[in-house]
């Protein structure tokens, strides 16, 4: 019996199964915790059980695209999750963490439909903007909505000069009337156009994540990565070369991080190596976030 101490308990007996399976676990979406994770996740904790009161503190998560944003607001998302009507004394729905995409080309009917599509209520492409709204709060309100996420929030600038305006018009709003956190989500384009509102810009808190550095906080989650996937021989990914290498292919962007990780993780399995190695990671062919925008078409 092999032990495979690599590996976190869980993970082991994974190991073990034939390569399709532990190819699809490698491919499988799966939280890594590290440090300034934790810090959002406990920033978005403490906004959630905030009291009522007449200005709500807002948070405004920035960083490069593929960072970690969403995941991290999934993840709180998913600690708390809507309960269904039907699970309910009173029999209605609870939704305590409402979560949106802002639309693109946005403007307040789309705004306001996004929210309604989120809580699953039905409403006709030609409603009046008012009426969606007035249905939108309600029914915020009566799911007991504490957190409202918008996500991609730099889609606010894609809109006109106007819409842009009317738009940031509506989220002071809908935080007074409600008095719920309101949770931007968006690239540092996001924090411009919060800046031109100067009442707004004194609402949100900036919670920038940064592209990755070679520190400690990253060699500890390339350890931690390398720890649940199911390769049956050590990666060493840690180790300053492999880390280095890693790090210079995906540009410090965490999504890039752990794609490379498990490409050439599935590369190991394929080939049956069952370590990744340089050559494990030459061979997934992996391509830099800016050199795909140089590739010849």
């Amino acid at each position: 019996m092999v032990d495979y101490a690599h590996l976190q308990p869980a993970t082991r007996p994974v190991a073990a199964e034939d390569a399709q399976s532990r190819i699809r676990r490698i491919r499988t979406d799966r939280w890594i915790g590290y440090a300034r994770a934790e810090a959002v996740l406990a920033a978005l904790e403490d906004l959630l059980t905030f009291p009522k009161r007449l200005r709500m503190p807002n948070l405004l998560l920035v960083g490069p695209t593929n960072n970690g944003k969403t995941m991290i607001v999934e993840k709180f998302r998913r600690a708390h999750a809507s309960v269904p009507a039907g699970e309910t004394d009173a029999g209605a729905a609870i939704v305590p963490v409402l979560k949106i995409q802002m639309p693109a080309g946005p403007d307040e009917g789309r705004f306001f439909g996004a929210i309604l599509e989120a809580l699953g209520m039905p409403y006709g492409a030609r409603d009046r903007v008012a009426a969606k709204q007035d249905t939108a709060v309600r029914i915020m309100r009566a799911t007991g909505t504490r957190l409202l996420v918008i996500d991609e929030l730099h889609n606010l600038l894609s809109g006109t000069a106007l819409q842009q305006r009317r738009l940031l018009n509506v989220l002071r709003w809908l935080g007074n009337e409600l008095q719920i956190p309101l949770v931007g989500v968006g690239t540092p384009e996001a924090l411009r156009a919060i800046r031109s509102d100067e009442q707004l810009v004194n609402r949100f808190e900036p919670f920038a994540l940064p592209l990755w550095t070679d520190d400690d906080e990253y060699r500890r989650l390339l350890s931690t990565l390398e720890a649940v996937l199911p390769l049956r021989k050590p990666s060493h990914l840690a180790d300053p070369a492999m880390a280095g290498r890693i790090l210079t292919a995906a540009e410090g962007v965490l999504g890039e991080i752990i794609a490379i990780v498990v490409r050439s993780a599935v590369v190991a399995v394929d080939s049956g190596t069952e370590t990744i190695s340089a050559r494990m990671i030459e061979r997934a062919s992996f391509i830099r976030p800016s050199e795909r925008r140089r590739v010849a078409v």
